[in-house]
């Protein structure tokens, strides 16, 4: 079964305690999962299998400090792309390593990038070798990222 895009999965309340454990502690076992929610491991387990079938729970990773992985340098990249051309530019930018993140958006600019890099002169590389030079960006704007506000790679409790 394949989930539908654009809505909500039915979720109960324990569902929404087992997405925010997992979210704390993605390596939590189901036992541990079970018994943190008091419920049978067969039902952490039929949970979670439903909540990856529906698409709710969509993978698992490490959070890692960009800082001490080696990216020493921050920015949000503003990019104004040609009309229609999104999923041509979103195609490139997915094959660029120092991008992190990216969202297409509304407002002044069309797509924003967070990227991370080594170093100023790698990211001025980034900027203007890679991204402005690309096909349909027909302007940029570059913000550097001063300090960044603590997440344990937690994001907000909904």
């Amino acid at each position: 079964m394949t989930p539908r895009t654009g809505h909500s999965a039915p979720l109960d309340e324990t569902d929404r305690r087992l997405v925010e454990e997992l979210r704390a502690d993605g390596r939590l076992s189901m036992r541990a999962l079970a018994d943190k929610l008091h419920i049978s491991r067969a039902s952490a387990y039929s949970r979670v299998e439903r909540l990856h079938r529906d698409g709710v729970i969509t993978g698992y990773t490490a959070v890692v400090d960009p800082e001490r992985y080696g990216f020493g340098i921050s920015a949000y990249v503003y990019l104004k792309i040609s009309q229609h051309s999104w999923k041509a530019v979103r195609q490139r930018v997915l094959e660029i390593p120092e991008v992190w993140h990216g969202a297409l958006v509304s407002g002044d600019y069309d797509l924003v990038l967070l990227v991370r890099a080594p170093d100023a002169h790698s990211l001025r590389d980034l900027v203007l070798s890679r991204l402005q030079t690309m096909p349909d960006v027909t302007s940029s704007h570059t913000v550097l990222i001063l300090d960044e506000l603590p997440t344990d790679g937690h994001q907000p409790k909904f």
